[in-house]
C-alpha cells in the first residue's frame, strides 16, 4: 500500500522554524530564503520547505 504524499510531507513552516532548523537568526533566514539561497516557497506570507529537501541542501558537497 502506498503512502499518500500529501501526508507525508514533513514540512517547516515560517521563518522562525527555518531559522531554528538550520541555527541561524530569523534575519539571516530571511536573507538567505528572499535572495533563494535556501530551496524554500513563500505561501501567501509564509516562508515553507520540506525537512527532506533542507537537509539534502545542505549535505550537498557544493553547499
Amino acid at each position: 500500500m502506498e503512502k499518500d504524499p500529501a501526508t507525508s510531507l514533513d514540512l517547516i513552516w515560517g521563518l522562525e522554524g527555518i531559522a531554528q532548523a538550520i541555527g541561524r537568526t530569523v534575519r539571516q533566514t530571511h536573507h538567505m530564503l528572499s535572495t533563494g539561497k535556501i530551496p524554500a516557497k513563500q505561501v501567501g506570507n509564509r516562508w515553507v520547505i520540506e525537512r527532506s529537501k533542507l537537509v539534502a541542501f545542505f549535505l550537498d558537497p557544493a553547499a
